[in-house]
């Protein structure tokens, strides 16, 4: 008789990503009303479920066949489609039709909820969908960015027009959105933009040139940036145009997808390259001004990176947790093990940290959009720093936390080569790191940033009830990230920008998730706010056991309870 054990390698698939996560419910009850938590709880469940179920095998399913590319249909037509697995359609009903998760934000009633549903609604289902996939999770973002601004800077007509598409649920109307940037010469180097924008004779805008790289092709609509033919050189002369797919008699608009590309991750998905061929498209907002209003779509897109990231590494670390706390080696548990407990302390950190700052920014983007004084110049420093940070620590992480498997990891029947995978996205999609820095740093220049920074994390610490030398600790790190910034912002200060945008990163996370601890009362995350501070942030000898100072853990401080 076999010895084996019946399940000899842990499987987690089946759990509900929603209700095993303890952290998660904590910290909606911090930062949302009690009535939309109840509301949505359901829906959480329901997603959860999915993610932990269904919608993973379907995400792998996608993954193992990704699009193709038609050119002709067999009777020698001309007529390009992108192939799609119906795994990969039947989460685009899911994401975009079931949870709205790219209407949401711009109608007055999604799931139940009448009014405007809070951003950080959206993000907590995204932070749920992409723990199963994360590629469907880019056209999904890139059609929320463009209705936001279509919203913003389109013309009452063109808005009037186009942006009911974008407000659907019917998943046969609705549109998807993408954005068609970037060109071989210019990559995000914008003010080297060679796509051409000329008026026919009839008054109507034609594009002509490349774009290298397009996610999501076959979408609907898509915002490009072109260059009118009798417009400056350089930045300036730089326009924003919002491309149809299908002209108003149902035909083909006058560009071509030349192929689909062959990438490392989100295989789910097609990105492509294209050729406008004389393509009608609509001037959206000042001719001129396209890199500034493209700049929205692009922060907004960013910060969903950054949400997408967060969701990754949630995935891995919770994987790696089940997996310790079910396999056994050497007559032990992996998680009663002390080193196995330091390795997984180790994962929980850059993932808690992410998480906070989704919170975090997802609550700046709501004050900012109803106009709350500094809340603009919070959000537009905070945007770059989750995308650098969290998209930079997923690629690390999920690597780390594939390791916990063992080998098994290392085999694509288990989510985890996707993770790592997908986890390299993040951090050269809408602005590689250095770009994403250095926008942190023009953030401080030209936003004044810095101050409306300090001020509310310095606010948050005010009110979190910590260990004087704790709090102490975290307040000198504040300023003193905050001086590193204002030198990196100083003439021939770009080479501090990703150390100083690190910096504070780190710093605010600490002292957002010390916050978060003492007002949910855990424990557990204020001790992973001494654990960023002190591993990620203050100098330490490695050559020495490392300890969290005594001091830190002495009595709290009764803090007035601030309104979260």
């Amino acid at each position: 008789m076999s010895s084996t054990p019946a399940h000899p390698v842990p499987d987690r698939h089946g759990q509900n990503l929603f209700t095993t996560d303890a952290e998660l419910h904590r910290m909606l009850a911090l930062y949302l009303p009690p009535e939309l938590v109840r509301h949505m709880r359901p829906h959480f469940e329901r997603l959860g479920a999915l993610a932990g179920g269904r919608l993973d095998e379907l995400a792998q399913t996608a993954d193992k066949n990704p699009p193709t590319l038609s050119l002709r249909t067999r009777t020698g037509i001309d007529q390009q489609k992108v192939n799609k697995h119906p795994a990969y359609v039947e989460m685009e009903r899911l994401a975009l039709s079931e949870f709205g998760l790219a209407a949401m934000s711009h109608r007055e009633d999604t799931l139940g909820w009448k009014g405007k549903m809070p951003p950080l609604v959206k993000y907590v289902l995204t932070y749920l969908f992409v723990q199963a996939e994360f590629g469907l999770c880019c056209p999904v973002s890139m059609t929320d960015s463009l209705a936001r601004t279509l919203k913003k800077f389109g013309s009452p007509e063109l808005v009037e027009r186009f942006l009911p598409r974008f407000q659907s649920l019917d998943f046969d109307t609705l549109a998807q959105g993408a954005m068609f940037m970037t060109e071989q010469a210019a990559g995000s180097d914008i003010a080297a933009t060679l796509t051409l924008a000329r008026k026919d004779a009839a008054g109507q805008w034609r594009l002509e040139g490349d774009k290298w790289f397009c996610s999501n092709p076959d979408a609907d609509f898509a915002m490009v940036l072109a260059r009118a033919d009798d417009a400056p050189a350089g930045m300036k002369g730089v326009s924003l145009f919002l491309l149809p797919r299908q002209l108003e008699d149902g035909s083909a608009n006058h560009y071509r997808i030349l192929r689909l590309k062959d990438k490392l991750g989100t295989r789910s998905m097609a990105s492509g390259e294209i050729r406008l061929e004389g393509a009608l498209a609509y001037l959206v907002g000042e001719p001129g001004r396209g890199f500034q209003q493209m700049a929205d779509m692009v922060n907004n897109s960013r910060l969903s990176n950054g949400v997408r990231a967060a969701g990754l590494m949630r995935r891995a670390v919770a994987e790696a947790e089940f997996i310790a706390g079910e396999r056994r080696a050497f007559g032990r548990r992996l998680a009663d093990m002390p080193l196995m407990q330091r390795q997984l302390n180790k994962l929980r950190l850059p993932a808690e940290q992410a998480r906070t700052m989704v919170f975090q920014t997802a609550q700046a983007l709501a004050r900012s959009d109803a106009g709350e004084a500094g809340a603009y110049a919070l959000l537009r420093i905070l945007t770059p720093l989750i995308k650098f940070r969290a998209c930079r620590d997923a690629r690390k992480l999920t690597g780390d936390a594939m390791e916990v498997r063992g080998g098994c990891g290392y085999i694509e029947e288990w989510s985890d080569p996707r993770l790592v995978r997908d986890a390299h996205l993040g951090s050269i999609w809408e602005g590689t790191s250095n770009i994403v820095a250095l926008d942190v740093i023009r953030a401080v220049k030209r936003e004044n940033s810095l101050p409306a920074l300090q001020a509310h994390f310095g606010g948050l610490l005010d009110d979190t009830a910590v260990a004087p030398a704790f709090a102490d600790a975290l307040r000198d790190a504040l300023a003193r990230a905050a001086a590193l910034a204002a030198t990196a912002a100083h003439e021939d200060g770009d080479v501090l920008a990703r150390q100083a945008a690190s910096a504070l990163y780190h710093v605010c996370s600490a002292i957002a998730m010390a916050w978060e601890g003492a007002r949910s009362g855990s424990p557990q995350r204020i001790e992973w706010a001494q654990g960023v501070l002190l591993h990620r942030v203050l100098p330490r000898d490695p050559l020495a056991p490392d300890a969290v100072p005594a001091a830190w853990h002495g009595p709290a401080i009764a803090k007035q309870a601030a309104t979260a």
